[in-house]
């Protein structure tokens, strides 16, 4: 059986059988990225390693840097336009992505949020279809922003969409180990961007560059990788 530890190599129009036999036994399945179903077949639609979350999770990890947008994901846009009631976000896709300025927590008609054309804006998508552009929202369901809205200052990173999966999966400790040797805030947006903020511009670059190294980096050198980081960001606060 496939596993996220146990991973199986899968090339585009492979067919993959695991969940096909779940199907079959009127059992739930849920499909990520890079599978789809064509009639009663589930095919491999993009090259990569096929992971299982048990029970019943399926998605091909595959290294890529097009977003292709799901819904419910966090993404990073930049606002390239106001167009009346909204703004259009570039979000690293195919097309520009909508967002309502009634898309904000306490917003009205006379309380508009403050967004301007090149602000980096952390945003969930509520629409992402094929035939249908993005929608983003930067409220939960409760209309709450919580984390979500207009990112101030800092730095943003463009990645390859595994890195943010790698950054983001439960089982690293890639951040909590950084987060001791310095002080910062962040963002991850599943569109393969990320917003960094340090106490300084140089600490922040610093944290961006742990960041981008840990792509191909060993699990086992992760703590040397931020013993450096935290030595080599020392020295410039001395």
């Amino acid at each position: 059986m496939t596993t996220e530890n146990n991973s199986v190599a899968v090339l585009a129009g492979d067919i993959i059988s695991e969940p096909m036999e779940m199907m079959k036994a009127n059992k739930k399945v849920i499909l990520g990225p890079g599978i789809r179903v064509e009639k009663e077949t589930v095919r491999a639609s993009k090259c990569g390693m096929l992971k299982m979350k048990p029970p019943n999770t399926f998605w091909v990890d595959a290294y890529q840097r097009r977003y292709v947008p799901n819904r419910g994901e966090l993404v990073i846009g930049v606002v390239m336009a106001k167009t009346g009631d909204t703004f259009r976000l570039d979000i690293g896709g195919s097309e520009t992505a909508s967002l309502s300025y009634m898309a904000f927590e306490g917003a009205t008609k006379k309380n508009r949020p403050d967004v301007n054309v090149g602000d980096i804006v952390y945003a969930r998508l509520l629409i992402a279809h094929p035939d249908v552009e993005p929608e983003l929202v930067c409220v939960d369901s409760h209309g709450k922003k919580g984390k979500l809205g207009v990112l101030h200052d800092g730095f943003m990173i463009s990645c390859s969409l595994n890195l943010v999966r790698k950054i983001l999966n439960p089982k690293s400790n890639f951040l909590s180990q950084l987060a001791k040797e310095l002080p910062f805030e962040i963002a991850a947006g599943m569109n393969g961007r990320i917003w960094i903020r340090g106490r300084t511009i140089k600490e922040t670059i610093a944290v961006g560059n742990a960041i981008l190294a840990l792509e191909y980096l060993p699990n086992d050198r992760i703590r040397e990788l931020c013993d450096d980081i935290g030595a080599y960001a020392s020295g410039f606060i001395k």
